[in-house]
């Protein structure tokens, strides 16, 4: 019998493949990726084109073997990684692979591509396989070149430059200007006040508001009421243009108008709906909604249960669609059911990377039927795809709004609209959120009472009030992801790793979950828009990204294209060698030890104030410490027990703690606050007691006295009290929004956890 081999990503996929498939067939995980180029310079050969020196992935030398060895028994090879360039390079990373161990002559190379982990598309796609796609593979190996191209020749001048570890990327410098650019338009943005007058009054026994929109016949602009005297001039006027408090309707316009549901997700629509509703990071989605893809235990089978996640298709199968008609029906009713299918447009070129939207393998399973099987996490990302998917092919909402102009005097009118839901369509099931909403009052399921032409309406009061222009938001991760998108930075499958990237390498940090840029980025971007403007640009960024595509669909050469890169680029960096080191600011103060100037400079955590004549000075301070430091305050009674010198209080970068005044020849110091003992046994050691202490970023811990001894910890406050389902020695206080105060067991594989609502007023 024929054996045939089929190589997978995961060793989930490969299980779940195995089972499909069955004895004909050998399942295998590569385990990612299985090769990269050398790290070293030299990896792309840019005298020979573009020649890539390629080496085996340590990790998965492992998993190759095992390949190996399959594949001298098999017949034919099956390559069924992930349906984009991506997985298209590693089946052919896998393929040259096999090929120089002299594997595949005269056997049959076939390449597998499914969108679903489901048996029916794999059982179809193994009976439809393809040759390997060079196009997509030449695409991938230019942007992979591209990439080591600028982070090879480029990071180490900012090593040089601002300091080393800091690194350039490709897509991630034009990411980092976004960022820095917003956070620069925040700083220079100066605030305006401006007044709103609103008229409550009263028809039918109904309130509403009223909003000033014309005075004296002229339309009022944002800024036309900016004080609080003329607010009070604007006010006394419509009092007494209202005759006997009455105002006079001017005119009622009544309409319908549609809303029409949004597309079925994408991999950035998903990223953005994701953060603004789940509060996800959009690497915390795409390692989620992977699990989905591959597929969750259900009643003992393995089962895909969305489509492959990295995608710019918003279309669906037709037999999706034939299944999603079918239970809107049955669910919601036959009136919530278009005449037709909606039929969504993709607007990226290259969407045939994946020729679906991200939906559900069978919307038959809804979020209850599978909450049993699915973690928190992954059940809230199904549970929104799958609403999402339901409400793209439902009916439009229809909205019923009114508008009415009510006049105070002569020219003095204000407007008072509102709106109600007739139809709610598919906002039954789903509703897309927006970014950066600004808390205007939502008019929707607020209606107006009825009014008529010439009708007088009761004037109750008058409100001013007072407002200022707020600056444009720092970048969430959703409203981030749109603008990369909007601006075509990188692709949807590469946003997570830009995000991260930036982070990890301490350019960005989130604040109250914004970005904001840290000294190290300001300085990074600074230096790379002052010397390489056309690399951090937004349009030749986007330019290289369609290139790239055009490479993939076979409209280009990628040799060609990197020359052409490469021969600016090269020139570029070789001559801003003599570039002048950025974040370094002379400043007019003098050094108080030796008299030379001082300088801002950038240091491993952020900027300080340092002598130039460093190394023979060493005089730094704190950015905004005063230039003369108070002398250090002595703490009387007390001496170093290293060196018996006089211990004092000192101010370091995660504040107040006392330290030795012969520092730096005696290196003793401590907590300026002594940790409170709670009383309760380690239940590592059993010889210490777990202190309750302050970390360097000033959160509460609770650590063994036995310290560095016994490095036991836990963040929340102990109790002495064993658990009473593992047996752990003791149990922690833990306070959350969703659930309250509870009993937890320390030990996360335990579980344990019971309310204990006394606990947060000081009980147990």
């Amino acid at each position: 019998m024929t054996k045939n081999l089929i190589i997978v990503e995961s060793p989930a996929k490969a299980k779940t493949m195995g089972k499909y498939l069955g004895k004909g067939f050998t399942a295998l995980a590569s385990y990612g990726h299985v090769r990269d180029l050398i790290p070293k310079k030299g990896a792309v050969d840019t005298e020979h084109d573009f020649g890539m020196k390629y080496e085996l992935i340590e990790k998965n030398r492992k998993h190759i073997d095992l390949i190996i060895k399959a594949m001298k028994k098999a017949d034919v090879l099956y390559l069924a990684t992930d349906p984009d360039r991506e997985g298209e390079a590693i089946s052919w990373h896998l393929y040259e692979i096999l090929k120089d161990e002299g594997l595949l002559a005269d056997k049959p190379v076939h390449r597998v591509v499914f969108h679903e982990i489901t048996k029916r598309a794999i059982q179809k796609a193994v009976a439809e396989p393809r040759a390997l796609s060079e196009n997509l593979v030449n695409a991938q190996q230019a942007r992979r070149a591209l990439d080591y191209l600028v982070g090879f020749n480029l990071s180490p001048l900012l090593w040089k430059k601002v300091r080393r570890g800091l690194s350039a990327g490709r897509v991630q410098s034009p990411a980092l200007r976004l960022i820095v650019e917003r956070e620069e338009e925040i700083e220079r943005f100066v605030e305006r006040e401006y007044w709103t007058i609103d008229s409550e009054m009263e028809a039918s026994g109904q309130a509403f508001r009223a909003r000033l929109m014309t005075l004296s016949g002229t339309r009022l602009d944002q800024f036309a009421v900016t004080d609080a005297k003329r607010a009070a001039e604007v006010e006394a006027r419509l009092k007494a243009g209202a005759a006997d408090g009455h105002y006079r309707v001017l005119a009622v316009e009544r309409k319908q108008r549609r809303r029409n549901p949004a597309p079925p997700f994408t991999t950035s629509t998903l990223q953005q709906e994701a953060a603004r509703k789940l509060h996800f990071t959009a690497q915390r989605t795409m390692r989620t909604a992977q699990q989905l893809y591959e597929g969750v235990a259900i009643d003992g089978e393995t089962v895909g249960l969305i489509t492959y996640m990295r995608t710019d298709s918003v279309t669906l199968a037709q037999d999706a669609l034939t299944e999603i008609r079918a239970v809107i029906a049955e669910r919601f009713g036959a009136d919530k059911l278009p005449a037709s299918p909606h039929v969504y447009k993709t607007r990226s070129k290259n969407a045939q990377e994946a020729h679906e939207a991200i939906r559900p393998t069978s919307v038959a399973r809804t979020p209850e039927d599978l909450r049993a099987f699915l973690s928190p996490e992954q059940q809230k990302l199904y549970d929104l795809i799958w609403r999402r998917t339901m409400a793209a092919q439902m009916i439009p909402a229809v909205l019923d709004t009114m508008a009415v102009d009510l006049e105070a005097g002569a020219g003095d009118m204000s407007r008072a609209t509102g709106s109600v839901v007739l139809v709610p369509g598919f906002m039954t099931v789903y509703q897309e959120d927006a970014d950066d909403k600004k808390g205007e009052e939502d008019e929707s399921d607020r209606l107006l009472p009825d009014m008529r032409e010439g009708e007088r309406i009761a004037l109750k009061e008058i409100h001013k009030e007072q407002h200022f222009t707020e600056p444009p938001p720092r970048y969430s991760e959703a409203s981030l992801v749109k603008t990369l998108e909007a601006f075509g930075i990188g692709r949807p499958s590469t946003y997570a790793t830009i995000i991260s990237t930036l982070q990890q390498r301490e350019y960005v940090v989130l604040d109250k979950r914004r970005f904001k840029p840290t000294d190290v980025g300001r300085v990074v971007n600074k230096f790379l828009a002052q010397h390489f403007e056309r690399y951090v640009d937004y349009d030749f960024t986007a330019r290289l990204e369609d290139d790239l595509d055009a490479v993939s669909r076979g409209e280009k050469e990628w040799v060609p294209l990197l020359r052409d890169f490469w021969s600016e680029f090269h020139r570029q960096v070789s001559d801003k060698e003599d570039a002048e080191r950025p974040g370094v600011e002379v400043l007019a103060e003098t050094c108080p030890q030796c008299h030379k100037p001082l300088s801002k400079r950038l240091g491993r955590n952020g900027y300080f104030i340092g002598c130039t004549g460093y190394p023979e000075c060493d005089y730094t301070r704190n950015l905004g410490e005063e230039a003369e430091a108070p002398a250090p305050e002595v703490i009387p009674d007390r001496v170093c027990p290293l060196c018996a010198g006089p211990l004092v209080i000192k101010r370091g970068r995660y504040g107040r703690f006392i330290g030795c005044s012969n520092y730096p020849t005696c290196r003793h110091m401590e907590p300026l606050e002594k940790p409170s003992d709670t009383g309760v046994t380690c239940p590592e050691c059993r010889q210490g007691t777990l202190l309750k202490r302050k970390s360097r970023y000033g959160k509460i811990f609770y650590s063994c006295s036995r310290y560095p001894d016994c490095k036991y910890a836990v963040w929340n406050p102990p109790l002495a009290e064993p658990c009473p389902q593992c047996g752990h020695p003791i149990l922690t206080i833990k306070t959350t929004k969703r659930r309250g105060t509870e009993k937890v067991c320390p030990q996360k594989e335990c579980g344990y956890a019971i309310p204990c609502p006394e606990c947060a007023e000081g009980g147990p």
